[in-house]
């Protein structure tokens, strides 16, 4: 029998394989793209190096999973890559000033758009520009403001191409913002964003896979391994299948095809007809895991028992009449897909329980992980119980808390906000909780989310710090919870030989480091299947 061949061993300070019950491993080795050995003796593997083998000394280093990111957009921040830049700026005069030098370079009549990864209020003025303000930096181009996935502003440029007036109606489940003298402010809230979008020009194949390349990369570069991508529209599963064909993608991706353009169980029908295609997909780069609807809206929408603060008599905004919505999912789990379901007010989580319920009563076999909470933002105790009772994972995301605090303080009151996300509750009641970023909403990274789910902190300080976990319970979140919830726990979560070779090396331990350098603690590598996506010190290029 031949010795033992490795292509790469890595000796550490710390292994933490995150099998349950072993001890912390000092040596990992990989070949191909599989974890072929452990060891707790930093020289234990030695017998596997050859001349050929890439050998990694870091004895103060931690080794760990790579991480998930189970609800996020990675195609938002591929069309994002080269858009004016917003989120860097603090005052409306800074934003309004990088989208008139992007005008001034851009040929007129070519429309013009800002990344999406911001809060107004984060800015000085703490609003949104109007399009008033937009005209002013050019009426030559339409420009197209995104903040989220939920809120639009558009310049009068573009207010005509979309063919919107002050008499437009208002589209269910949306809204088209007026001023007190009924003016259009250039606002689209949720559905109402649906006139626009369909307007602006795609990127060619080529742009789209440079775009997936560098998000991709920048994912890895904070120690995400796996994006779960929930609202991928259904054509582009074709550019997600392109990108992977050119070896573009630097994380494992698994897609949530977008239904928020679905209004009846007839939409849904057509929609699942398009994706029967991957349903024999089994690459496990690239795989539909399934379907996505809203139950709500976001931070100025989702659907609360209780008035807004700053609007009494508002209670938010359901997007399904519940009903339809539960002959939407049927469809789905007869086809034999998945469905994840963003509720985010007390009242949407409370009405997507009841539409689970019933799907549930009609199979009540499903498997455990067909029907899936995404955020479950602010989750009472009723429903928390119903759901663990149901066997319904849930999604939950602190860096959205984290950047829109601010903002949902200002819709829902300090009270409300401090109760969202409650980890602490969630996992001693015995809930399957996995941990993502919600980016554009906020931002990705591994121990950005681990530091925020263990500090409870804010851009306006902490928020509910009883319902912090441990930095234990937060990296599970990312990794063995994540691989739970998507079927994968025999090849991927944990490092065990046979195991994919999904890992991250940390030059502090993530478990034991200062509180302060777990916020800004970054990778020197990321391996995903063996193959560094992030290496910027050419570690294991030998």
């Amino acid at each position: 029998m031949p010795p033992p061949q490795a292509d790469l061993v890595i000796r550490a300070g710390a292994v933490h394989t995150l099998v349950p019950g072993a001890a912390p491993q000092r040596a990992l080795a990989v070949q191909g793209d599989r974890v072929t050995a452990v060891s707790p003796d930093p020289a234990g593997l030695d017998g596997w190096i050859t001349e050929t083998t890439v050998v990694i000394d870091a004895p103060d280093a931690t080794v760990l999973p790579a991480f998930d990111d189970t609800h996020t957009h990675l195609i938002f921040a591929a069309y994002g890559i080269h858009d004016v830049p917003v989120h860097r700026a603090r005052t409306i005069p800074e934003f309004l000033d990088l989208i008139r030098q992007r005008a001034a370079v851009t040929p007129p009549g070519e429309w013009i758009r800002t990344t999406v990864n911001w809060q107004e209020v984060n800015l000085a003025e703490q609003r949104l520009p109007t399009a008033a303000e937009l005209d002013q930096v050019t009426t030559d181009h339409p420009v197209l403001v995104k903040r989220g996935g939920h809120n639009d502003v558009l310049n009068s440029h573009a207010l005509r191409l979309a063919g919107i007036t002050e008499d437009t109606p208002q589209p269910a489940g949306g809204h088209i913002e007026h001023d007190a003298d009924g003016r259009l402010t250039g606002r689209l809230v949720d559905t109402a964003m649906a006139l626009v979008e369909g307007l602006l020009p795609r990127p060619d194949l080529a742009g789209r896979i440079d775009g997936l390349r560098a998000a991709s990369a920048d994912y890895a570069a904070t120690g995400i391994g796996t994006v779960r991508d929930c609202m991928v529209p259904v054509d582009d599963l074709e550019v997600l299948r392109a990108a992977h064909d050119a070896g573009a993608l630097g994380v494992r991706i698994r897609a949530l095809v977008s239904g928020f353009g679905a209004r009846t169980p007839a939409d849904v029908d057509d929609l699942l007809d398009r994706m029967e295609g991957w349903r024999d997909h089994d690459d496990p780069w690239l795989r539909v895991w399934g379907v996505k609807f809203g139950i709500d809206g976001g931070i100025e929408a989702g659907a609360l028992e209780a008035p807004y603060t700053d609007r009494p008599c508002y209670c938010g905004t359901l997007l399904w009449e519940p009903d339809t919505l539960v002959e939407a999912v049927d469809r789905v789990v007869r086809r034999g897909w998945r469905v994840g379901v963003h509720a985010w007010g007390d009242r949407g989580l409370r009405v997507l329980l009841d539409v689970y319920e019933k799907v549930l009563g009609r199979y009540p076999g499903l498997p455990r992980g067909t029907l899936v909470i995404e955020h479950g933002g602010l989750a009472r105790a009723g429903e928390r119980a119903r759901a663990i009772a149901l066997g319904i994972p849930v999604t939950v995301q602190h860096p959205l808390l984290h950047d829109a605090a601010a903002a949902q303080i200002r819709e829902w009151g300090a009270d409300r906000v401090g109760d969202l996300f409650p980890l602490r509750e969630w996992l001693d009641e015995g809930a399957l909780l996995t941990a993502g970023s919600d980016f554009p909403v906020g931002p990705y990274g591994a121990m950005t989310s681990v530091w925020g789910m263990t500090t409870r902190q804010t851009v306006v300080g902490p928020q509910g710090p009883r319902h912090a976990i441990s930095r234990v319970e937060a990296v599970a979140l990312h990794t063995t919870n994540a691989a739970r919830l998507l079927g994968e726990t025999d090849i991927r979560g944990a490092l065990a030989p046979g195991m994919l070779a999904d890992l991250t090396l940390w030059a502090a331990d993530p478990f034991t480091c200062p509180t302060g350098q777990l916020a800004t603690l970054q990778p020197d590598l990321t391996l995903v299947g063996g193959r560094a996506v992030h290496d910027p010190r050419g570690l294991a290029a030998g």
